[in-house]
């Protein structure tokens, strides 16, 4: 059973800067801010998105942005995903995941791929993404593994 969306949440194209405190909090703790800026964050067909509530409040954020899979193949890379507690389990990771495939494919591009987070596969399979290889240990941050999808 899901929650129901909070009401009011709307989903914006934004700076870099606006996604940092979410990544920060719930992504990479242990790294000062300054260093969540990705490579490929600043270039200007990257999309930065995020979920804000009515207040102004980001409670979701993705990056899309212009970088070959690992096997190679020119794609678009899927990074900095990152839901807080109070919008998980409500459709919001999943409208921002649509919006970030949506960039991808109205600048030509074929392919999505990303560094997934083990525990989750489902969300990303419920999004027609798929597993490619074995799972690793990212340091302080726990397994992954690479999921993709054509566009």
């Amino acid at each position: 059973m899901t929650a129901e969306e909070p009401p009011g949440i709307r989903l914006e194209r934004v700076d870099v800067e606006e996604t940092l405190e979410l990544r920060h909090r719930v992504l990479r703790p242990h790294q000062p801010v300054e260093d969540l800026i990705f490579p490929h964050d600043r270039e200007p067909d990257t999309a930065h998105l995020v979920a804000r509530l009515a207040d102004g409040t980001v409670v979701a954020t993705a990056t899309v942005l212009r970088e070959e899979s690992p096997w190679g193949e020119p794609g678009w890379r899927l990074r900095g995903m990152a839901t807080d507690e109070r919008a998980r389990n409500a459709g919001t990771g999943s409208r921002l995941l649509a919006a970030a495939i949506e960039h991808a494919r109205a600048q030509g591009g074929s392919l999505i791929w990303c560094n997934a987070r083990v525990r989750a596969i489902p969300f990303y399979q419920r999004a027609g993404l798929q597993t490619r290889g074995e799972p690793w240990e990212e340091p302080l941050i726990g397994q992954h593994i690479v999921m993709w999808r054509r566009l």
